[in-house]
């Protein structure tokens, strides 16, 4: 069976920068507060009536099929992981489609919250690996700041999420040595509630009324402590679950790529798996919480600056709502 590879990866955030002052305007916060809890120091948020997943994800697969020498009529097959799309209905994924010059093929959208990147990652490596189709685009993108409490009751949440998309282009890897080794996709849904945004949802008498906004039961609500205890616990076990299915030792991984939850979780799990500074990278500081898009954002950042080399050994983890996690092992 043959394997799949990362050919090209690309991003797109929105201009605007939100730094953590002009956050200190909107609720009871200050840049000390949020560098301590989260890392964060500036993140990227969307503006009305310029950018959409759709326009943020077109620029990332442009980007991604430049970098892999690809055009849109070489893929056969988009797999898009958002949790907030452009409409209610239809997905992402075939909004993406008629904007470039792909030719009528299947999209497929996921909601998978954090951990959908390495969901999508894993659906596209099966349709390769099967043979169903050779090149598979495969999206992460999110408008969060949308959503967002931006109250003193919600600042917890809103000072971590943010907006952007990231893209990467797989395709059937053409060496033994190279391409991705495994992927591992869990799930405990008697922890949805911890890290969720109820409506509006399909099974209200109405799915958005005068009561329902004034209830505040479509902003995020996040028990960030939960989320933390779980966090540190699942990406250590499925990072280990990784290198245990490939027989490696966590001295060979060359880049943890986690996903950008907060800076805290990341140093923990760089501590327990004794990884020096070169070999984790995170860029949350920055960025901020884009949930799916994080994941190929932070990869694409990593190449552009030659921290992803070829024949290096790649480790994707994630950790989210659901709550599920997942990992991914690759061979650049």
């Amino acid at each position: 069976m043959r394997k799949s590879k990362i050919l090209g990866v690309g991003h797109c955030v929105p201009d605007r920068i939100v730094t953590n002052e002009e956050l200190s305007k909107m609720m009871d916060t200050n840049n000390e507060w949020i560098v301590e809890r989260t890392g964060i120091h500036t993140r990227h948020w969307f503006t009305p009536g310029k950018d959409t997943i759709t326009s943020l994800s077109k620029k990332a697969t442009e980007v991604a099929l430049e970098r892999a020498n690809l055009t849109a009529k070489d893929i056969d097959f988009i797999v898009f992981a958002t949790i907030t799309p452009d409409y209610f209905i239809p997905g992402n994924g075939v909004l993406l489609q008629r904007e470039l010059d792909f030719d009528n093929i299947g999209a497929l959208d996921i909601r998978n919250a954090c951990s959908g990147f390495i969901y999508a990652l894993s659906i596209a490596d099966q349709f390769i690996k099967t043979g169903m189709y050779n090149r598979v685009l495969v999206v992460g993108a999110e408008i969060q700041s949308s959503a967002l409490d931006k109250s003193d009751e919600g600042r917890s949440s809103s000072v971590i999420f943010a907006d952007g998309a990231g893209a990467v282009v797989l395709g059937p890897s053409t060496s033994e040595n190279s391409g991705i080794l495994s992927t591992h996709l869990h799930s405990q849904g008697k922890y949805a509630e911890e890290l969720y945004c109820k409506d509006p949802g399909s099974s209200r008498e109405v799915r958005l009324s005068p009561e329902l906004i004034e209830s505040g039961s479509f902003f995020l609500k996040m028990n960030g402590n939960a989320v933390f205890k779980h966090a540190v616990v699942r990406f250590m076990e499925v990072i280990q679950e990784a290198l245990d299915h490939n027989g490696l030792d966590k001295s060979a991984i060359d880049l943890l790529i986690p996903h950008q939850a907060n800076l805290r979780i990341s140093q923990y799990i760089q501590q327990k798996l004794e990884l020096p500074d070169e070999k984790v990278f995170n860029n949350i500081m920055h960025m901020g919480n884009t949930t799916s898009a994080t994941i190929p954002i932070a990869m694409s950042e990593a190449w552009e600056q030659g921290k992803i080399n070829e024949g290096d050994l790649i480790c994707l983890a994630a950790f989210g709502s659901g709550f599920t996690w997942a990992s991914a092992l690759l061979r650049w």
